[in-house]
């Protein structure tokens, strides 16, 4: 039974993560038929330097918090990790306070030197709030899942993002008539009131379910260490996880700035580049980003189920952690890259109303598996202590898709689609060298045949499906929306089936699935 806490917090992340993709995708959809696609340009130039506002205040901290509460709890010394937890939300108070006062002052600032557009200032300014609620929020997310009980997230994420996708949608349709950078503020305003809503429930949950600080072993006091000795602890673990953060934030803001700034090299005007960045980032970014709802449940719950099995000493434990979370994720992640691949131009016109997107999601689609696990690597690396590899990693790779960024998307011949193949390349290579240093320092040996071959085989069956299916379908003169229904409905079945038939999915497998049903408090 080993293991099944961890498969259990993964699944409460999953479910919740389920709820949530599927609520924001629909957000994703309502968006971009409301204000089009240059008002959603103009949102996400502005939110990549919003969350880069978030890590500096957070500091990594929350992740800390989740590791190090994770490793007294295995001491059994409650005292210990509210000390850490106690001394954490003093410094995130700090912190978000005065990243507000940086934002508002460099708002201006920004607006004038830095975007290629200038109306992005009132959606900028607008999401200033949000920083001290997702800071003093994210101190209480990591402490519950330190004690690895991840509902508390899962509740208030999910409250979150229905706040937030009912609101902004509600102020962006209120405030259209005004002009498209008004209903870019409508968008701002929901993400405020979701955060705000999460933190107040957050805040109720912790009152009511706090664990009692005198659950400790005799002499246990003893472990409660001095303030310069906690304060070094958490850095240790916070500052690389910052300056990983740090570097996937710039990235995301580099490309909000620089692909529209390439694509006017190219030929384009202001107006074409914004809208052919928001197709990019909000419809194929998207879809290939709705798989990572499994890897980040994985990796959330990885950091402290890997940090409790170090902390034990247990390696055998630790191994086969990873193994479960890089299966699932290759189980995961080939399918949908096929299912990209094969139906891009139908998920882009059904749900969007732009199939021309659809190239962009096929050059996507390739990496997609390689973002997947980049994301279940870089938890696993963090819960063994080694937040650093991920950094450095990440600079590489972040290099290379500036640099293809710059070159590739100013050519008229590739435009938006070279973006897309920059993008790719560094999802490619971070994941690789993750598991390469994993594999380094003997906590991972992957079986080819049951994490690749099989759902790889699985996955080519159920190409072969969706290809004949589309054809005869698309013969016999259905339209694009019964066909993409259809297609999804009977790929995904078949690629279950193959995968039973080949012993893709183990007796061990359905076991740990069975248990994922058996809540037991620890």
């Amino acid at each position: 039974m080993a293991g099944y806490s961890f498969l259990q917090g993964a699944f409460i992340l999953l479910i919740a993560g389920l709820i949530n993709r599927f609520l924001g995708f629909g957000y994703q959809i309502a968006m971009m038929r409301l204000i089009g696609p240059e008002g959603v340009g103009l949102f996400n130039m502005v939110f990549p330097v919003y969350i880069m506002m978030l890590v500096l205040a957070t500091a990594g901290i929350p992740l800390a918090i989740a590791k190090l509460v994770a490793e007294e709890v295995a001491g059994n010394n409650m005292p210990g990790a509210y000390r850490i937890f106690k001394l954490s939300l003093f410094i995130l108070m700090l912190t978000s306070v005065f990243f507000t006062v940086v934002l508002i002052i460099g708002a201006p600032i920004l607006t004038e030197s830095y975007f290629p557009n200038p109306r992005v200032y009132y959606c900028l300014i607008s999401l200033v709030p949000g920083i001290i609620i997702v800071t003093l929020c994210s101190a209480f997310r990591g402490f519950f899942q330190g004690l690895q009980q991840m509902s508390p997230t899962a509740i208030t994420q999910t409250i979150e993002q229905l706040i937030r996708v009912l609101s902004g949608l509600a102020f962006a349709y209120i405030l259209l008539p005004l002009g498209i950078e008004y209903a870019a503020v409508g968008l701002s305003i929901g993400v405020v009131l979701g955060e705000l809503t999460g933190f107040i429930f957050m805040l109720r949950i912790y009152v009511r379910r706090k664990p009692v600080a005198l659950h400790y072993v005799s002499g246990s006091w003893r472990k409660i260490y001095s303030l310069g000795h906690s304060l070094k602890k958490i850095s240790t673990m916070a500052i690389p996880v910052t300056l990983t953060r740090i570097v996937a934030t710039a990235l995301m803001s580099v490309q909000a700035v620089l692909i529209p700034q390439r694509l006017q090299a190219a030929g384009l005007s202001v107006s074409q580049a914004t809208s052919a960045y928001g197709q990019f980032i909000g419809i194929a970014e998207a879809l290939l980003f709705m798989p990572g709802v499994l890897t980040m449940a994985l990796a959330t719950s990885l950091v402290p189920a890997m940090s409790d099995a170090i902390s034990a000493n247990n390696l055998t434990l630790a191994r086969t952690r990873i193994l479960d979370a890089v299966r699932l994720t290759i189980q995961v992640g080939v399918p949908a890259a096929c299912i990209f691949l094969l139906l891009a131009n139908e998920l882009c016109g059904v749900l969007f109303g732009y199939a021309q997107t659809g190239i962009i999601l096929k050059v996507l689609a390739l990496a997609g598996p390689f973002l997947y696990l980049q994301q279940t690597t870089t938890g696993i690396l963090q819960g063994v202590g080694r937040a650093d590899v991920p950094f450095k990693n990440l600079v590489l790779s972040s290099l290379v898709c500036i640099m293809g960024i710059y070159y590739l998307t100013a050519m008229p011949q590739l435009g938006i689609k070279g973006a897309a193949m920059a993008v790719a390349a560094g999802y490619i290579i971070m994941p690789v060298l993750n598991m390469l240093y994993l594999y380094k320092i003997g906590l991972f040996a992957p079986s080819i045949r049951e994490s690749v071959m099989m759902p790889l085989v699985a996955s080519l069956g159920m190409s072969l499906l969706i290809t004949c299916l589309k054809k005869i379908l698309y013969g016999c003169g259905f339209h694009d929306g019964s066909v993409l229904f259809i297609t999804l409905l009977a790929g995904g079945v078949i690629y279950l089936v193959l995968m039973l038939l080949t012993g893709g999915v183990n007796d061990q497998d359905r076991e740990k699935f069975r248990g994922l049903f058996k809540f037991n408090r620890r």
